[in-house]
């Protein structure tokens, strides 16, 4: 099997190998492939280390790896936290994004192939971080108007599922790529009233299908990307715009996908674990 890691800040996911085919998704800086299929020497079909979503990008825009470093980057990396920050070294530079990975990165410096970079933006280590309700909505905060993007994962461009993965995952939790699959994890909050700030809000088009997912806020608020990230109203029916009087959503169910924790315990966990460990993360 062929393996390989994204060397560029985005790289578009496409439904078949072809530039005028959908967008799908985006691999960001770091992220880790399966190459599955070649065609015509210049796209390949990958599966994706961290979601198994399968896709078509083209074969220039990805660098080949070894087993070993497959399996160590995918172990040990660290997640950027900055909207968009460089990654230097001696001839170049690459803006990454929020949610890129930075493999081996020990801090300040990490290597990629015969590379070796510095990165001084903040980042979050998966792993060494409680996922709590706090942490999830300190980093969704952070995409706030974001536009929306069909298939997008950065804060430059955005879509509702991509948002909740990226948000969750940095949180040290993994979701799928689309909002369908998603809605299968978690357990399920019988009703909006009981729900809780970090839940997960999903939401149906006109055919009953699940279409739309957001990161439920204290007060009766969610935030979701629709046009832009924002903040709406949400209730038992769905999402209400202020602005518009309209409901834009139509609501199907809610998931609690964050561990349970006693409010004591999370308190001290969040006090201890995000700002301590981490060093004043969203100072």
């Amino acid at each position: 099997m062929h393996f390989g890691i994204c060397p560029l800040s985005v790289v578009p996911l496409r439904s078949s190998p072809s530039h005028r085919s959908e967008m799908v998704s985006q691999l960001l800086f770091g992220e880790l492939v399966d190459i599955l299929e070649e065609k015509n020497g210049k796209w390949i079909r990958v599966r994706c280390a961290n979601d198994n979503f399968v896709a078509w990008m083209e074969s220039s825009q990805i660098k080949a790896i070894t087993p070993s470093e497959f399996l160590r980057y995918n172990d040990n990396f660290a997640y950027s936290l900055e909207f968009s920050q460089p990654i230097l070294e001696e001839d170049h530079v690459i803006q990454v994004s929020m949610g890129a990975r930075l493999p081996d990165f020990d801090g300040l410096r990490f290597p990629l192939g015969d590379l070796n970079y510095t990165f001084s933006g903040q980042t979050i280590f998966p792993g060494q971080t409680t996922p709590t309700a706090d942490l999830v909505l300190k980093i969704a905060k952070r995409y706030l108007n974001t536009p929306f993007l069909l298939g997008g994962r950065t804060p430059f461009g955005i879509d509702s599922a991509g948002l909740a993965q990226q948000v969750y995952q940095m949180a040290g939790i993994k979701l799928p790529r689309e909002a369908a699959l998603q809605i299968e994890y978690g357990e399920t909050v019988d009703f909006v009233q009981q729900a809780k700030p970090g839940d997960l809000a999903f939401f149906e088009n006109s055919k009953g299908k699940i279409s739309h997912v957001g990161i439920l806020l204290p007060d009766d608020r969610i935030l979701h990307a629709y046009g832009s990230v924002r903040v709406d109203l949400v209730d038992h029916y769905g999402i209400y715009q202020e602005d518009k009087k309209v409901y834009c959503k139509k609501l199907r169910l809610v998931k609690r996908v964050l561990p349970f924790m006693p409010e004591t315990l999370q308190v001290e966990q969040e006090n201890e674990t995000v700002f301590a460990q981490q060093g004043e993360l969203f100072a």
